[in-house]
């Protein structure tokens, strides 16, 4: 059997797969995969740089190669598939399961997945500003308005403000500035990590300000937070909330990592 026949986890195709049906009938989570190799890491070829476990090239679960665009976002994947123990969890692997969507879910559909990201264009988390307390309104101004006014300046994009959860319709103009700006991502790469940036924000410009450069993924994710930010301070922190929000901020930062990782 030849390399290029492995599953998308580099395993050969007869070897044992967990049963998810058998598992839902015994009312029980699917079993993990096994880790069936010794070492990860990753070979270069003219296009890109394909992972490898225990040197054989491993694919996605589309059975395309797992090739990543960049040497340092290579070295990160492999070393999720290095840090696995006994079996292999993909909750643990965000950099691996994003690779698997660029390659398998956005690559061909690249006309869908800007149309879907363009629909938050018109209610862009920044665009809604709380009335009160003055300390959120303020927090919100500081965080918020510097992003508004890079967009009008480096996209052309205009963006109307409104009180509380009012709609308000952004002008023709805004959106068709901002629609372009995430038209002209052809990387699949950067694109996901845009489209991700956006859904766990719930802002395309902060996700924009990102993919180009003016937010650090650290400035970036207190941004999209500082609501959240000003209810743990007045009312406290919740572990379990901590504990999601955590796990978020992990795919955020994940995504940060894939909207330069083609550039």
């Amino acid at each position: 059997m030849s390399d290029e026949t492995t599953d998308w986890l580099g395993q050969p195709g007869d070897a044992e797969r967990p049963d998810p049906v058998r598992a839902a009938r015994g009312h029980a989570k699917p079993a993990l995969p096994r880790r069936f190799y010794t070492e990860a890491g990753f070979s270069e070829d003219a296009d890109g740089f394909r992972l490898t476990l225990d040197g054989r090239p491993a694919n996605t679960p589309a059975r395309n190669p797992l090739r990543l665009p960049s040497r340092d976002l290579a070295a990160k994947v492999a070393a999720e598939w290095a840090a696995q123990e006994t079996s292999i969890d993909p909750a643990r692997m965000p950099l691996t399961r994003l690779a698997n969507t660029a390659i398998d879910g956005v690559a061909p559909r690249h006309a869908a997945v800007v149309e879907d990201l363009c629909a938050y264009a018109g209610t862009d988390l920044v665009a809604y500003r709380a009335g009160d307390p003055e300390r959120l309104v303020r927090a919100q101004a500081e965080a918020w308005d510097p992003i508004l006014v890079w967009a009008r300046e480096e996209l052309g994009a205009r963006v109307i403000l409104s009180e509380g959860v009012m709609h308000v319709a952004q002008p023709p103009d805004t959106i068709r500035a901002l629609s372009e700006a995430v038209a002209a991502e052809t990387d699949p790469f950067a694109l996901t990590g845009l489209h991700t940036l956006t859904t766990l924000s719930g802002s395309l410009l902060i996700a924009l300000a990102v993919l180009r450069g003016r937010l650090t993924p650290a400035e970036a994710w207190a941004a999209a937070h500082v609501d959240e930010t000003y209810q743990a301070e007045v009312w406290g922190r919740d572990a379990e909330a901590e504990a999601r929000l955590a796990a978020r901020r992990a795919e955020f930062e994940a995504a940060a990592a894939f909207v330069g990782a083609g550039r």
